[in-house]
């Protein structure tokens, strides 16, 4: 089923900037597509945005699994048929310690979800905006200050922040 409104996917939608994010393009008239690890956060997003379905799909989903991904995407174009605008949030951070206490599956974790995570959702989104008519649309990356102002003991997070941004250039 294809509607007339344009349709954001947005990651790590069930809080924070995600929710915020998907709230004011709710509101700014976009079908929306929520991703997140948390179906109930989802949900409560989804709840706060409308009350008719069919505009909101929300969808429990770890970007760090390429199969999730795919099924994600898959969903976006089975029920919209398009996307036009992917807000790549979903992120964590690693517990705020020394380099030398942080374990090697803490860094991957951060590295997975933030960098990898966006990766295969701007790789999937991509894939359908450019076989979409009309073709395209708008992959926002979010990003933060700490990758120019780092906080103490932060260096997963910067370093994923840093990898952001030379993935969105």
């Amino acid at each position: 089923m294809t509607h007339a409104n344009k349709v954001a996917v947005v990651t790590g939608a069930g809080s924070g900037i995600g929710r915020a994010v998907a709230v004011a393009l709710f509101g700014a008239g976009f079908d929306l597509v929520l991703a997140g690890r948390r179906q109930a956060a989802l949900d409560e997003t989804a709840a706060a945005c409308t009350k008719s379905p069919g505009r909101v799909l929300a969808l429990a989903t770890d970007v760090t699994d390429p199969a999730a991904v795919l099924r994600l995407f898959h969903a976006t174009e089975e029920t919209f048929g398009r996307v036009d605008v992917l807000f790549n949030n979903a992120g964590l951070s690693a517990p705020a310690v020394p380099i030398d206490e942080l374990s090697l599956g803490q860094w991957q974790t951060v590295v997975d979800v933030n960098l990898t995570g966006a990766f295969l959702c701007a790789q999937a989104a991509f894939r359908l905006m450019r076989k979409q008519m009309p073709r395209g649309g708008r992959i926002i990356n979010n990003g933060s200050i700490s990758a120019a102002v780092p906080r103490p003991f932060s260096a997963p997070y910067t370093a994923t922040k840093h990898a952001i941004t030379g993935l969105t250039k």
